[in-house]
């Protein structure tokens, strides 16, 4: 349903994270759309490196309602540019690896025609 384990979700509605969540008469936790719709919404930004304490203001902004609509789009900004500072940092590591297999490939070949 949410691909996070049992503990993390416990963990994520002890810290705040996900809040009122309801719960059947045996005290199993009952995930509404709309709750399986924020959990995969934290799992993005935890996948792309947002920070918990980021994701936690995130979260109380959005509690607080629609008079926190800018902070909101204003953290998110702030976290797609982290995101794309790291995709280029990647890139930049990903060409220099693929240079080195090229190097590695080259060494190889040459080997080869000295056997």
């Amino acid at each position: 349903m949410t691909d996070l384990s049992a503990h993390t979700l416990r963990y994520y509605e002890k810290i705040g994270l996900i809040m009122n969540v309801q719960r059947d008469a045996t005290g199993y936790r009952q995930y509404t759309d709309s709750d399986i719709a924020w959990i995969h919404f934290l799992i993005r930004l935890r996948v792309t490196g947002m920070p918990m304490l980021k994701m936690k203001q995130f979260s109380d902004l959005r509690q607080e309602g629609d008079s926190t609509i800018v902070s909101r789009r204003e953290l998110l900004e702030e976290h797609h540019q982290d995101v794309l500072r790291k995709i280029e940092e990647l890139t930049l590591n990903l060409h220099k690896i693929e240079e080195k297999v090229e190097y590695y490939k080259a060494l190889e070949t040459t080997k080869k025609l000295y056997s």
